[in-house]
This record gives C-alpha cells, structure tokens and sequence, in this order.
C-alpha cells in the first residue's frame, strides 16, 4: 500500500478540520475505555459483595455483630449501606420508645429505599458518557467525512483535468473519520446496554433484600410490642 494512503499517511494529509475532528473521537474513545474498566470492575465486584454479604446475612449471624463488621471495614458494598441504613433506624425508632410496628417498618423502608437510591446513583455514574459517545460519534465522524468531501471538490477547481487519483486521496481521508466515529460509537453502546442490565440487577438485589429484611423487622418489632425479648439474630 502506497506510504499516502495509509492510515497514518490519510490522517497526516487531512485537512485541519478533519484532523480535530479525528482527535476528538480518539479523546472520546479513550475516556470510554477508561470508563469501561472502570465499571467494569465496580460492577463485577458489586455483584459478588452482594452474593457474599446475602450468605453471610442468611447464616443465622447476630444483626448487630453484622451490623458492626460492616462498620469496621474501610469501604462498604452496596448492600451493606442498605443494611446499615436499615437497621440503624430501627434501632433509632426503637430509642423513640415507638410501638407501632408499621410506623417502625415504614421508617426503616424509607431509609432503605434512600440508601438504594443514592448507592444506584453511585453505580450508574459515568455511564452517560458511554450513551454519549455511542450516540455522537458517527455523527462527529460525519461531520469530518461531510467537511473533508467538500474540501476535496472544492480542491477540484483548480485542476483542469479531475481522475479518479485526484478524489480518492480526498475522499479516503474523509472517510476515515466516519470509521473513527465508528470505533468509537460501537463498543461504547455494547458496554452501556450491558452495565445499564447489571445496574438494573444490582438494583433489583438490594430491593429484594430490603424487603426481605423489612419482614424480619417487621416481626421484631411485633415481638417488642407484646413484650418478648427478641432472639439476637434471629429470622
């Protein structure tokens, strides 16, 4: 392949407009692999926290030395945030000397369902870049081809005689940012359809376990109100 037609050479001989508009998806392109990785990790690790803390809820662990773990560690998952928020207002209802089990139930909902919010929130970030530039960029890189197929015929006015060897170098520089905004474009939109279904999953285990842990406070605090003892840990 001649040295003027390669890649290199077609980005090298582009006209300046076309040549931002390369360095712009390639900053794009860049930003979402970065983003990828990232989410990548944090969801992967999110998921198996919330695997690993559910057994550990499940074995029969006292909730208040559970309760206590979570605050010992540096960094809590998400499910752990839902937990503590939940079982914290249970313990401040309970300092209120409050009696009716439905209002301690719907205190400890709401904390719950915040935690899940802001934690979801947490989750979700960065991943409207990915739509961005899934979204954008072959429409960037048609902006570069358009502007780049108008220099070409434009340069056309000055040569007496147009062949085919005088467009082709034009037009090929041109192209290359539609297949730029491309590259771009395609793993952007994969990677956010994919997180945006382990988002929603995630999501969906921490309701899950919200609401199951809602019933067995719920029969605490029934057992507060008729005056037994609750067993400490007990489901």
């Amino acid at each position: 392949m001649n040295d003027s037609l390669s890649i290199f050479g077609l980005i090298a001989n582009a006209s300046i407009v076309v040549q931002l508009v390369m360095l712009l998806l390639l900053m794009a392109s860049l930003g979402s692999w970065v983003v990828i990785f990232q989410r990548s990790r944090l969801l992967g690790a999110s998921r198996a926290q919330l695997h690993d803390f559910e057994d550990r809820f499940w074995s029969g662990v006292d909730l208040n030395d559970l309760y206590r773990e979570c605050q010992a560690k540096d960094a809590t998952s998400s499910v752990e945030n839902v937990f503590m928020a939940g079982l914290k207002e249970f313990g401040k209802m309970r300092q209120q000397s409050t009696q009716d089990p439905d209002a301690v139930i719907q205190g400890c909902q709401r904390a719950m369902r915040i935690a899940i919010t802001r934690e979801t929130e947490v989750l979700d970030a960065h991943l409207p870049m990915l739509a961005t530039v899934g979204s954008t960029s072959p429409y960037i890189g048609l902006f570069g081809t358009v502007w780049g197929i108008m220099s070409s015929f434009h340069g056309l006015a000055s040569v007496k005689q147009a062949t085919i060897a005088t467009v082709a170098p034009g037009i090929s520089e041109a192209l290359v940012a539609t297949a730029m905004g491309l590259l771009a474009a395609i793993p952007a939109v994969i990677f956010y359809n994919r997180f945006a279904t382990r988002v929603d999953q995630l999501t969906t285990g921490m309701n899950t376990f919200a609401d199951e842990f809602s019933s067995l406070l719920y029969r605490q605090a029934l057992r507060l109100k008729q005056g037994a003892k609750p067993a400490a840990g007990a489901k």
